[in-house]
């Protein structure tokens, strides 16, 4: 599709020799003699650029460039609202034409939110490198919009009507408020990640970067270097200075997730980050200055982490000034339809599939099963369900639950011990199969120390088919 100019200039020869110009560059052109016309065309339709004249009678180019910021801040509710390249307030590019002795207010036009300034005589070499470079930023920016809007429509809310999922809103918000480091504990997959966005985008912070560093992730090393990033030369193929994620996310957020198993060598280096605002980058010497506010997140317990010797005790201080303890799933059964609605509807548009709704004996199911994934798990069996299925009604089956509310109903007849034992076989069970039969991530599932969960295991005489450690 050919780009649409419009040209604003009240001399027809300028006008006329900028057309031909600019038809064989393969542009579309519509004209406007004056500031008055040039207005309204723009009621009417919204060319990709406007080249504007400044010197014209009545309106010149000033007076136009000031009604398109009036008019665009009347489209947005009178917000002070970012326009075109995300710094001015229009509604679309313009490039000034100026002649060589009042190069001063193309300067100030430019202040007013002009992307560029064209002398006359015009060039058209320098023309089309213009147009192309304004044009090329112009796609950037709605590319860049529309990535910002998928992000936060994925990340948009909370769902919850539970009052512990209320609360920790409540207090979420109150934390975004202030600047303070945020803890965030509970178990894998129950939303840290998503509190941590919200954090950042209800807080002061919330237009500039967001960095997420997975401490478990990578070794060492590696996660030294994702940290602080490196100077030119500080190891073998450190061609070039690199900066960390905490570098570039100066003025925003870090999001450090599964901080508790962060190695303790780097802990101390991270302890400086949040006392001085300042590390030197790996292989550095320089002190580099950031501006960064930190939240973390784990599923292990920290305390216990300290007494062991694993995690400094000074670090836990620091983390620990607004502390959010997300509950499992399963100690807010009133979320789990909401949730499940949520990512059905999520998944089928994003994956492009027909209408699917929940049966009701799948709505009992959900309900009664226990979700030792939580969110994530619940989450990933909606979408394999919308992938695999063919009905428009989504089953047990499908979700991987069958059998789930037998399972928590057991035998009526069994007396109470034998009930709870046979009951509590069956979790174990469960729990190792979900984690492919390794006791450190069964443990974590279950929210129990491994060392305890071993020794049920052999209680119980639950045979296992591998060995994780």
């Amino acid at each position: 599709m050919k780009k649409k100019i419009l040209i604003v200039d009240d001399q027809p020869d300028i006008v006329l020799m900028l057309t031909d110009r600019l038809h064989a560059l393969g542009y579309e052109t519509v004209c406007a003699s004056n500031g008055k016309e040039a207005l309204e065309k723009l009621e009417h339709q919204l060319p990709h650029l406007m080249l504007l004249d400044l010197e014209m009678p009545e309106l010149t180019g000033m007076d136009v460039l000031q009604e398109l910021k009036k008019l665009y801040a009347q489209k947005n509710g009178g917000k002070e609202t970012k326009g075109f390249g995300g710094g001015d307030s229009l509604p679309l590019p313009v490039v000034v034409m100026t002649a060589h002795g009042t190069i001063s207010k193309a300067v100030e036009a430019m202040k007013s939110g002009a992307y560029d300034f064209l002398t006359k005589p015009i060039e058209l070499d320098h023309l089309n490198l213009v147009f192309k470079k304004v044009l090329a930023r112009e796609a950037l920016g709605r590319q860049v919009a529309s990535l910002r809007t998928e992000v936060e429509s994925r990340y948009s809310q909370i769902i919850g009507e539970s009052p512990q999922v209320s609360s920790m809103v409540q207090l979420a918000k109150r934390a975004a408020d202030a600047d303070a480091t945020v803890l965030l504990l509970g178990e894998s997959g129950t939303g840290k990640e998503l509190f941590s966005r919200s954090i950042h985008r209800w807080s002061d912070r919330g237009d500039m970067p967001f960095s997420i560093i997975n401490c478990v992730a990578l070794t060492e090393t590696l996660l030294e270097n994702e940290l602080f990033g490196h100077e030119k030369g500080a190891f073998t193929g450190a061609d070039a200075l690199q900066k960390g994620k905490i570098e570039v996310a100066d003025g925003g957020t870090v999001f450090l997730d599964e901080i508790g198993d962060m190695p303790i060598g780097l802990q101390a280096k991270l302890l400086r980050v949040l006392q001085d605002h300042e590390f030197p980058r790996v292989g550095g010497t320089r002190l580099v200055r950031v501006n960064i506010r930190i939240i973390a997140a784990t599923n292990k317990d920290l305390k216990q982490a300290v007494k062991a010797g694993t995690f400094r005790e000074d670090l836990y201080f620091r983390l620990n000034v607004v502390n959010l303890s997300l509950p499992p799933l399963r100690d807010r059964p009133e979320d789990i339809l909401p949730l499940a609605e949520h990512f059905l509807e999520r998944h089928v548009r994003e994956m492009k599939r027909p209408t699917r709704k929940f049966s009701k004996t799948t709505q009992n199911a959900m309900r009664s099963y226990l979700w030792p994934g939580n969110i994530r798990e619940l989450d990933n069996a909606i979408a394999r369900a919308v992938v695999l299925g063919v009905e428009e009604e989504i089953t047990t089956e499908l979700l991987g639950i069958n059998g789930s509310q037998d399972d928590m109903e057991m035998e009526d007849n069994l007396p109470y011990h034998d009930a709870i034992e046979l009951f509590s076989t069956h979790i174990l069970e469960k729990a190792m199969r979900r984690s492919n039969w390794n006791q450190s991530k069964a443990a974590d599932l279950l929210d129990l120390q491994r060392t305890y969960l071993s020794r049920l295991l052999k209680q119980k005489n639950i045979q296992q088919v591998q060995d994780s450690q």
